[in-house]
């Protein structure tokens, strides 16, 4: 049986968030997918009973291989239409994740399909992100934070990971961009402000939202 948008969703969200780390809490799913608790314990033990996730008593819960695999297919989705979104509606990077929430439940896999042709087979979404390919596979990537680069660096920025439309306008407003080169010009202590150079520009952001850019270093 074909996973449902709703169920690809859910997947595709914990797919995010478990990124980096081995359970994801119940509380932190239902807040990424904008749900009650009760709303995503319900959906949770739904996937789990559709082999799609483990759920650990005290720990959280974790995609299976099925799951990971329905996972990437949402992933895959909600990218492509977010970058139809920008490149064809005209709407802003900081405008289409919430607005894709919406807009991808009418696309099917002919929309798809014609989505991803129309927009020349891309590999990443407007914030960076890598797309799955059509067959379910993760692109590899070598990037890191920013703020873990050595003092005097320079880098290219590789994808923004932050959602929040104040921020995302903020940093292109900086010219804080996927595919704009920078200089790491130093952090201060105690996770203080961060200095980066755009071209000429002595740009200050803060460590958290420094924290949101991943760079692939430029020798």
């Amino acid at each position: 049986m074909e996973p449902s948008v709703t169920v690809q969703r859910y997947a595709a969200e914990l797919y995010r968030l478990q990124e980096g780390t081995e359970y994801v809490s119940i509380a932190d799913l239902a807040d990424s997918v904008d749900v009650s608790l009760q709303a995503a314990t319900r959906m949770v033990k739904r996937l789990e009973g559709q082999g799609y996730l483990a759920h650990e008593p005290y720990q959280g819960v974790r995609l299976t291989p099925p799951g990971e695999r329905v996972a990437l297919r949402g992933v895959r989705r909600h990218r492509l239409a977010e970058l139809f979104l920008v490149r064809v509606m005209g709407f802003g990077w900081d405008e289409v994740h919430t607005l894709t929430d919406t807009f991808e439940w009418g696309v099917t896999d002919e929309i798809e399909a014609r989505i991803d042709e129309l927009l020349g087979h891309p590999t990443r979404c407007p914030h960076g992100e890598p797309i799955p390919t059509p067959d379910g596979s993760m692109p590899a990537l070598a990037d890191r934070p920013l703020v873990e680069l050595d003092q005097g660096s320079a880098a290219l920025i590789s994808r923004v990971r932050v959602h929040d439309p104040a921020r995302l306008r903020y940093l292109k407003k900086l010219g804080l961009v996927p595919g704009v080169q920078i200089h790491f010009v130093g952090c201060a202590p105690f996770e203080g402000p961060v200095r980066v150079l755009v071209g000429p520009v002595d740009q200050v952001i803060s460590y958290q939202l420094a924290s949101a850019l991943w760079v692939e270093s430029v020798s």
